[in-house]
């Protein structure tokens, strides 16, 4: 074989390895539809939090980690930051209506499939992205639908805007680049927990013998990735007694939060806040969509206050009707 013809053979290699990696798509698995839940840190609490309400029927649980209430953000980033900023001037009754209301409407499922939910909500005092108090009216919206003795409120840690990790991260209380934060307590852990009950805990010898798997997110969002402000690329582990379809598992969708995705961090965050672990002993998929920055959306952070378009908070919003459809294919819908 000739150099020019070996070249052509490896650029010709090269070409059919990028288009296998780049049409990867999703796996379906053997997963109980009554086992999904769903969390998130700063602008992907805020989405996990719209994610439950308006497809209640489909989560058993959300884990809200310095985030807003839902319909907090008014479908404006200028309300978004006040909401954010000074919510003890929000009125969580006034989001309580909005609620019914669009429920109402069927723009969201009915607020009844809430009332037996789980809700974990974590608020770190030092806290200088979000208001530790939106942590106080999350827990008093969910309050209204959800029995209060099945809302867990983790309001005491001295922590800053960060994803809480018991082993990785920067000092508790300063503003990390990543905002993962070593504060000895494993959030990941305590809120799946706390959802699903009598979970195995980690600890430092926990192997990960399952398989982290990226997927083409184009698939969910008709070929049209930029408009939704999401990545072409998301991530998904497969713990090792999940990948047979033998056995019977749980789905978690967990949310970066702003400047946390591939695009700014890689796979820091899908690797290091320590829902893996947690998944690969209690048979938890866990799905981690990716959103990335566009011409609306500078920060490439989750929507939660309308620069996808007016229908942001409703099941017709653009990554709510693609973050479901993404839910669908692991169940096999």
């Amino acid at each position: 074989m000739t150099m020019l013809s070996t070249s052509l053979f490896f650029s010709l290699l090269l070409v059919v390895l990028l288009k296998e990696c780049k049409s990867s798509r999703l796996g379906s698995y053997n997963v109980d539809v009554d086992k999904v839940s769903i969390s998130g840190i700063s602008s992907g609490a805020g989405f996990a939090t719209q994610m439950h309400v308006i497809h209640s029927a489909s989560f058993i649980g959300v884990g809200v980690v310095a985030g807003v209430p839902y319909g907090c953000a008014h479908g404006s980033s200028i309300a978004a930051l006040a909401c954010m900023k000074i919510p003890m001037f929000e009125s969580v009754s006034s989001m309580e209506h909005l609620t019914v209301s669009e429920a109402s409407k069927g723009n969201i499922d009915a607020v009844s499939n809430m009332k037996n939910d789980r809700v974990y909500v974590f608020a770190g005092r030092a806290d200088t992205q979000i208001n530790p108090q939106n942590g106080h009216n999350i827990a008093s919206f969910y309050n209204n639908f959800v029995s209060s003795s099945n809302v867990k409120s983790v309001f005491n840690m001295d922590a800053q805007h960060c994803m809480p990790t018991d082993n990785y991260g920067g000092p508790c209380n300063k503003l990390s680049s990543n905002f993962i934060n070593n504060c000895g307590y494993n959030a990941a852990y305590d809120l799946l927990n706390w959802i699903y009950g009598n979970l195995t805990k980690p600890t430092a010898n926990t192997i990960l013998s399952g398989q982290l798997l990226t997927f083409d997110q184009s698939e969910f969002t008709e070929n049209s990735t930029s408009a939704y402000s999401m990545d072409n690329t998301g991530y998904v582990y497969i713990p090792s007694g999940c990948s047979h379809n033998t056995s019977k598992c749980k789905l978690h969708i967990a949310l970066h939060g702003c400047k946390m995705g591939r695009h700014y961090i890689d796979d820091v965050y899908v690797k290091h806040t320590g829902y893996n672990e947690v998944g690969e002993l209690n048979n938890i998929i866990i799905l981690y969509p990716q959103a990335v920055p566009n011409s609306k959306n500078a920060d490439g952070c989750w929507d939660m206050y309308g620069f996808t378009g007016s229908d942001y908070a409703t099941n017709k919003g653009l990554q709510v009707m693609a973050m479901d459809k993404m839910r669908k294919k692991v169940l096999g819908q």
